[in-house]
């Protein structure tokens, strides 16, 4: 699915979006692509002026977004923002937490504790209070979805980048319980791998200490042409974002997943439980 084909078959006209961690990368892309097709979109960081220069991109393309800069580990800030978009936009239909980041790179005794801690605050605390915050209205109205960026690293073991990986597999299974809570009141919830996109946590990958402890993935993302485009994040947000998908409610897809096959095979997928994070006995 090309991007023009997305717009062209993509109408969220009337809808309210919120997405965290807007204000640059895998965030901003997804937060235009949103606007593109028609929907109202709030965007969320810590960063005001990053936040206003998404908010031009989509205004300068006759899109309508707000910038609420907020920090989404502080409960009563997270709270304020969703009041704010329902204020502004009205009330929201799609929820995007794609706020997170990297931690240190290193062994789980030699990084630092507090800032172990808060990679795992940012990309669990997070998505958490955030879905806590735009939920109930979902379930009220019946109707709604919410989105996890997650991440590969959180389905397997990633030696020296330990609160990252757990990090990512808890907001995983977040998604999986969300998805299983909310089922009957017509809310679907999807943990999405964006691909090795570059963004901010890429740093991580670049220092001397992945060079010393992961040196493949060191290499990996010295070579100029690593990653691969945050427009292919955005492009599975918006098939998400559309309803093609709720089936699929509770699963962890990835930009390389063939999304119209899966789509075909919802039915064995959730009596498989695949695409989800089980243990193996």
């Amino acid at each position: 699915m090309n991007s023009d084909e997305t717009r062209q078959e993509i109408d969220l006209g009337g809808q309210v979006a919120i997405v965290t961690g807007g204000g640059r990368g895998i965030g901003r892309a997804m937060a235009q692509a949103l606007a593109r097709v028609g929907a109202a979109v709030a965007v969320v960081a810590r960063s005001g002026d990053q936040l206003a220069k998404t908010v031009a991109l989509i205004e300068g393309e006759g899109g309508r977004a707000v910038a609420l800069p907020a920090d989404v580990t502080d409960q009563h800030a997270v709270e304020r923002a969703v009041a704010e978009t329902e204020r502004q936009l009205g009330p929201v239909d799609l929820l995007v937490n794609n706020a997170g980041g990297g931690g240190q790179v290193g062994p789980l005794w030699e990084v630092e504790p507090d800032e172990w801690w808060r990679c795992v605050e940012v990309n669990l605390r997070g998505p958490f209070l955030c879905t806590r915050a735009v939920v109930p209205g979902m379930i009220a109205r019946q109707r709604g979805r919410v989105i996890i960026t997650s991440s590969l690293a959180g389905t397997a073991a990633w030696p020296y980048m330990s609160a990252y990986a757990i990090g990512k597999a808890a907001v995983t299974r977040l998604a999986e319980n969300m998805a299983a809570e909310t089922k009957a009141h017509g809310v679907s919830v999807f943990a999405v791998h964006p691909g090795a996109v570059r963004t901010e946590s890429w740093a991580s990958l670049l220092s001397d200490e992945a060079r010393r402890y992961m040196p493949d993935m060191f290499n990996y993302a010295s070579q100029e042409e690593s990653g691969v485009p945050p427009e292919l994040a955005a492009e599975l947000v918006l098939f998400l974002a559309l309803g093609q998908a709720d089936e699929l409610s509770g699963c962890f897809i990835s930009v390389d997943d063939d999304l119209a096959e899966m789509v075909r095979r919802a039915k064995e997928i959730q009596q498989g439980e695949l695409y989800t994070l089980r243990l193996r006995t």
